[in-house]
């Protein structure tokens, strides 16, 4: 029996140790922490195999890669950088209730980001930056959050305001280069620890909210590239720790708050891009930590000083040259004159100066050649005048000089050709004179010669064609004589070639690489001859046997140049008496020339006492004529259109004459009669056959009257989007001249008027078209006429305006140049070639049509953006203008061509089916 007994309890202890064992095996598995892992892992692909060590009979997770316990084998950290891992994160990450570090930047992971992960209270740093998350950043409380980092994902919709609001421990948060919009939330001023932020690269807007002045410790604040507007907030003054403040390319605007004198810890500090006022705060000059000024500096530490594309205004302060350390200095596109400091020698490890587009006047100093590091120096576009100091050859190292559009007198110093390592000569629309230094061979490496728009005279130096690097050179438009040196043709790197309008005789080098270039780059010089040019020379002699141009010279004027706004109708109501010896003056005159003073009338006649100047002859201007007063001339049944000046109506005098009559409703910055006769009376002699032609005007102290052309046609945008587009049909051909037509009127008004003449509102309702499609300008000149630019941008009448307008003219920097009429009529060729407006709204998005088009040549879907209807027309063609468009509607105002230089690049791309298709 014991014996049994016995067996019986080994068998036991045995079975017990079998269950344990069966029982130790079915519980071989992960635990519950590892389990999420796997479920985590199910949803991504692994190319790199970094969960080859995630096994699931692992007893915790402890050991796999990217995986990090406590001391309870407790989950504490997920690091899976730049893994390459593709996929969707799972919310069941969120049961890891002791993790606190979740990294996976730089990664392809997509989708929502989960809201459970917003949730985690354990949780110390997030970090998903570059991966490919999309949707909103989800609502929630993190409060035991440290950092934050979902930078560089495509996450939309706006900054939650929950994200702050239990963030006692928050440090850092960046959310830059998504697409985020709305506001930043005030509540980040309640994050008492707060070292810094960044929310570059979105789409905010609104203002830096005042509470930021509450966070003390701050260190860094990175807003560049949004739509943030407003006034900067003297509060930033109060964050006394700040070292790196970048706020460029928004929309601020005033000037610097002079709190910012307190940030004595700030380094570096960015405001470019924007639309700040006034003059250079001095309060900035002289923070002591100060080494990158991207607005203004002044300290000993200084380097780099950038406070570009501003509407600063003043004067350049004197105080740059105590800078000793700066090497960067860009101040261009500003509003700053005076002359430059004569001391500028004492920022002797200076590496790049551009001063350019401003209206800085003077002489140029001779001590710049004492900037012996210097390699860049812009100074185009300015009032600068004088000669060029020969001082300039002691700088050795010099790569680019950029001298282009001011008022250099005198000839090429001889010592400029010492600047042997010059990449780009720029000396071009100045008044130049003297010859070509043959010594410009010296620039071996020399890229880009342009000297256009001078009067540098003599013959072309046979040496530059030792210039083996050349790609631009540009001599036309001055008064250069004999041939076309042949070594020119040795030039194989040339791109840009251009001698025309010139005094060169002879044949053009029929050999080398002169021949790849077009006739327009040897036009204007009566007695050169030779291909590409259609007069050939004589079999005697090189010269032409009939010195006569071939073709009419265009006019090749340097700065473009824009009007005001809006058009012009006029005409003259009320019963005005004439006296004989008026009549008899005006008889003498060249242009007929009528003005009437009323002195009765009678108490029943509807009639306007006042002032009436007719400029044409077949205006009839007899008493009868008038005696009807304005209820004839402004009949609401006749109005044909309306803008920001006014209302414009048709209007039939006897004899079946009709004409447009625009009453003017505002009269802008014209304060007086004499003020507006003075204006308009300079529209009454302009004469070109794509303009309208100005009748004349009429003064009360009540009513204005502007009288011009009746073009019954309609205009452009009616045939491209309104009834007559089904009426008419705009083919290529008619496009194109209408193209060409318009850049010829406006070309006109840009070049040839003295004083030129603006447009400031052109667009497709103001190009009217006769029955032959040829097109004609309206509403040019009218400038001052305007309201106030900031109330007249907001009034609903100008909302037909909207894309047409260039950037400097939308934001105010007034800025204002013919380079806006350049870019308005940029959008109006996209317009044309697109059938598009130039502002649509879509379902999801407004569309911009220059940004719309140039989106889709980058991504190389240029042809898609082409009108259906001009499917089968010569696509090389239209693309070449919606090329030219491009460039004309160029953010930069500088980038944008003058409107001869796009004449003449339309004439270039003319061909005989223009012609042809013109006429069906």
């Amino acid at each position: 029996m014991t014996q049994v007994r016995s067996s019986r309890n080994v068998l036991c202890v045995t079975l017990c140790l079998v269950l344990n064992i069966l029982l130790k095996v079915s519980e071989g598995f992960v635990n519950d922490e590892g389990l999420v892992l796997l479920e985590f892992e199910n949803g991504i692909e692994d190319p790199l195999g970094k969960f080859k060590t995630w096994n699931v009979a692992d007893p915790t997770p402890c050991n796999w890669t990217g995986v990090s316990c406590d001391d309870n084998a407790q989950v504490m950290k997920l690091l899976l950088p730049n893994a390459q891992l593709f996929g969707h994160i799972s919310p069941g990450l969120s049961r890891l209730q002791h993790l606190k570090i979740l990294s996976l930047p730089e990664n392809r992971l997509m989708g929502s980001i989960p809201s459970e992960i917003f949730s985690m209270e354990s949780l110390w740093k997030l970090n998903l930056t570059r991966n490919e998350f999309t949707g909103i950043i989800p609502n929630g409380s993190l409060p035991s959050l440290r950092m934050l980092d979902l930078s560089k994902n495509a996450l939309a919709g706006s900054i939650p305001p929950e994200l702050f609001r239990n963030c006692t421990k928050l440090r850092y948060v960046s959310l830059a280069n998504n697409q985020l919009i709305g506001s930043i939330p005030s509540g980040i001023g309640t994050c008492p620890v707060l070292v810094g932020f960044d929310f570059s690269s979105n789409n905010l807007q609104g203002a830096i909210p005042r509470v930021i002045g509450n966070l003390p410790s701050l260190l860094y604040i990175s807003l560049e590239r949004n739509s943030l507007s407003g006034q900067l907030p003297g509060e930033l003054g109060s964050c006394s720790s700040l070292q790196y403040l970048d706020i460029s390319g928004n929309l601020f605007f005033g000037e610097l708050p002079t709190e910012l004198k307190r940030l004595s810890n700030l380094s570096i500090l960015a405001m470019q891009e924007n639309f700040l006022l006034g003059s250079i705060p001095a309060e900035v000059l002289y923070l002591p930590s100060l080494q990158y000024l991207h607005f203004q500096a002044g300290c000993n530490s200084l380097q780099v000083l950038d406070i570009s594309e501003n509407n600063l205004i003043g004067t350049l302060p004197t105080t740059i040259v105590q800078c000793s350390q700066l090497r960067f200095v860009n101040i261009s596109h500003n509003q700053l004159s005076s002359a430059l400091p004569a001391n500028l020698g004492l920022l002797a490890v200076l590496h790049t100066l551009d001063l350019s587009n401003n209206q800085l006047s003077g002489n140029l100093p001779a001590e710049i050649g004492d900037l012996n590091q210097l390699a860049v120096l812009r100074l185009g576009e300015n009032a600068i005048n004088g000669p060029i100091p020969p001082d300039i050859g002691k700088l050795e190292f010099l790569q680019i000089l950029d001298m282009e559009g001011m008022k250099l007198e005198g000839s090429i110093p001889l010592a400029l050709t010492n600047c042997r390592f010059l990449l780009e000569l720029h000396l071009s629309n100045n008044s130049l004179n003297g010859t070509i230094p043959k010594q410009l061979n010296n620039m071996r490496y020399l890229r880009s010669l342009q000297l256009h728009q001078n009067m540098i005279s003599g013959s072309i130096p046979h040496q530059l064609g030792d210039l083996y690097n050349l790609e631009y050179l540009d001599l036309s438009c001055n008064r250069l004589t004999h041939e076309i040196p042949s070594s020119l043709g040795a030039l194989k790197h040339l791109k840009y070639f251009n001698v025309s309008y010139n005094m060169l005789t002879g044949q053009i080098p029929r050999s080398g690489f002169l021949q790849k270039f077009n006739s327009s780059s040897f036009f204007g010089n009566p007695s050169l001859c030779g291909l590409p040019l259609i007069l050939q020379c004589t079999p005697f002699s090189s010269t032409p046997e009939l010195p006569i141009p071939l073709l009419p010279r265009p006019r090749v004027l340097t700065v473009s140049a824009i009007v005001a706004i809006t058009a012009a109708v006029l005409i003259a109501a009320g019963v005005v008496v004439v006296t004989f010896m008026n009549i008899k003056v005006v008889k003498g005159q060249k242009t007929e020339l009528l003005v009437y003073e009323s002195s009765h009338l009678s108490p029943e006649a509807d009639i306007i006492v006042g002032k009436l100047v007719l400029f044409s002859k077949s205006i009839p201007s007899k008493y009868e004529d008038w005696e009807t007063g304005t209820k004839a001339l402004l009949d609401k049944e006749c109005v044909i259109g309306s803008g920001p000046l006014g209302t414009v109506f048709k209007a039939t005098l006897d004899g079946g004459l009709s004409i447009a009559v625009k009453k003017l409703e505002t009269l802008g910055q014209i304060k007086t009669q004499d003020d507006f006769e003075q204006e308009i009376g300079l529209l009454g002699n302009l004469k070109h056959k794509n303009i309208v032609t100005l009748q004349g005007y009429y003064w009360s102290s009540t009513t204005r009257l502007l009288l011009l052309d009746y073009i019954a046609t309609g205009s452009l945008f009616d045939h491209l989007h309104g009834q007559a587009r089904t009426q008419r049909i705009l083919c290529w051909g008619r496009r194109f001249k209408i193209a060409l037509g318009t850049a010829r009127g406006l070309a006109y008004l840009h070049h040839d008027c003295k004083p030129r003449v603006l447009h400031f509102n052109f667009k497709s309702t103001n190009i009217l078209l006769e029955e032959d499609f040829e097109p004609r300008v309206s509403d040019f000149g009218l400038g001052k006429l305007l309201p106030i630019l900031d109330t007249y941008t907001s009034t609903k009448k100008f909302h037909n305006s909207l894309g047409y307008v260039a950037p400097e003219l939308a934001c105010q920097s007034m800025r204002l140049t013919e380079k806006c009429d350049v870019y308005s009529y940029g959008v109006v060729l996209l317009e044309m070639l697109t059938g598009r407006h130039p502002v649509e709204n879509s379902d999801a998005d407004v569309i911009v049509l220059c940004e719309f088009v140039r989106a889709a040549f980058e991504a190389g879907r240029g042809s898609s953006c082409i009108d259906p209807t001009l499917r089968s027309c010569p696509e090389a063609e239209i693309m070449q203008v919606l090329k030219l468009g491009l460039v004309c509607t160029s953010q930069v105002p500088s980038r944008r061509p003058s409107m001869a230089e796009v004449v003449q690049v339309l004439e270039l791309i003319k061909s005989p089916i223009h012609s042809r298709e013109a006429s069906s």
